[in-house]
């Protein structure tokens, strides 16, 4: 009988995106579905990469450059430029989406066997492309009691070993929210120093950090330059997910060209992305205020109706538009399978991600799931009735005094 691949057996369903087929069920019923699950914002794309997209007049869509346009890559320099990081175009390697800058930067830098040391909850698919590069994860455990601040760094030190080969943070955190700050960023470059380690930092999210904080890149920290790898992705901060447009930076040459390499599995980058990508480049500092302004109302309205609901815990996130929740639930999947599945009010219900596909440690994140706050406040309105409502009724409800002092 013919089988699937080990790999291929091995790589974890998406949290965000498995319970899809019950959600299209739900639809199919009639029921109106609110979508915390994924990170899709309902913010318009900037109107100046809609309008070049509208204005195309090409007579032929080509292949770009492997590395991406010229153009794109040294317009994104200037970028990291005007936020005081001396980058150049040829620090940069366009790819398709930020997934593919990860995966090809592990490709690049891990062998078979190799760890990678990440705290967690983290994004589920690091989780993916580590099976796919053979790579091994060591997770740091995060706590929603301390807001999921990094670990202590003695954490990471216990799981170091002669196969550890980086440490993967993502800044702002998803699913968390939680923004790590220079002391935190000093403190991992100096274990990475001490390790020769690569630190690998996806920063997708850096343009969306709240309450005064300031973001700081790993492409500031002294003394580990050819050390760093940073992932970046134009989905998230131009509302535009679809036209799949990241990047690999990094001062070290050598995985930009290896990377490079692995770039044949796809040619080159989305030619019509990279396009809306470099207009985007130009939107305006009063689009961002007005986008940070909408996500800071989403959050605050969710944290704080969240944590309204008996047993509900909710962490206020410094940065991107995420929290892991807790639950009074006995599981979180089952919860949001029977959302999915049996539970409608009104004739709406509310798709959820269950957690503990965020995280690595078997058990973990079982009464909790991740929630993105992408919708209106109207819709996030009604959410959050919708599953105040749910918890009441669940059959594996868990009365919240027992959760609190487990």
């Amino acid at each position: 009988m013919l089988q699937i691949s080990d790999k291929g057996k091995a790589i974890p369903a998406s949290p965000i995106r498995k319970l899809v087929p019950y959600a299209d069920k739900a639809k199919q019923k009639g029921i109106q579905v609110f979508h915390l699950n994924i990170g899709q914002p309902d913010i318009q794309t900037p109107e100046i990469a809609l309008e070049v997209v509208r204005r195309m007049q090409l007579s032929v869509i080509e292949y770009t450059a492997s590395a991406g346009n010229y153009s794109l890559r040294t317009k994104l320099a200037g970028y990291y430029q005007k936020l005081g990081i001396p980058i150049t175009e040829q620090e940069i390697l366009i790819t398709t989406g930020g997934s593919e800058a990860i995966l090809f930067a592990f490709m690049s830098t891990l062998n078979e066997g190799d760890e990678i040391i990440i705290p967690e909850p983290f994004y589920a698919n690091y989780a993916a492309f580590a099976v796919m590069t053979g790579a091994k994860i060591k997770a740091v455990t995060a706590k929603i009691e301390n807001n999921f601040a990094l670990p202590p760094i003695s954490e990471f030190e216990k799981l170091i070993t002669p196969k550890t080969k980086g440490i993967v943070i993502i800044n702002p955190n998803n699913p968390t929210g939680y923004l790590y700050s220079k002391k935190e960023l000093e403190a991992l470059a100096n274990i990475v120093k001490k390790y020769n380690l690569f630190l690998y930092s996806d920063e997708v999210y850096r343009r969306y950090c709240y309450d005064g904080l300031q973001h700081y890149s790993v492409l500031n920290l002294k003394e580990i330059e050819q050390n760093t790898i940073l992932f970046d992705s134009m989905s998230k901060r131009y509302s535009e997910c679809g036209i799949r447009v990241g990047a690999i930076i990094t001062r070290n040459q050598d995985i930009l060209s290896t990377s490079l390499k692995f770039g044949m599995a796809r040619l080159c980058p989305p030619a019509l992305g990279q396009i809306a990508a470099e207009a985007s480049l130009d939107t305006t500092d009063e689009y961002f205020q007005k986008v940070y302004d909408e996500y800071i109302q989403r959050r605050n309205f969710m944290v704080e109706e969240l944590n309204k609901i008996p047993g509900v815990i909710c962490p206020l996130p410094k940065g991107a538009f995420y929290s892991i929740v807790r639950l009074p639930v006995d599981d979180a999947e089952k919860f949001a399978r029977w959302l999915l599945e049996e539970f409608d009010y009104n004739g709406q219900t509310v798709m959820l991600a269950p957690a503990s596909g965020f995280y690595h440690t078997p058990g973990l994140g079982k009464n909790e799931a991740r929630i993105a706050y992408v919708l209106k406040i109207s819709e996030l309105q009604k959410a959050v009735e919708i599953l105040s409502v749910a918890l009441q009724t669940y059959p594996g409800r868990v009365v919240p005094e027992t959760l609190t002092k487990s």
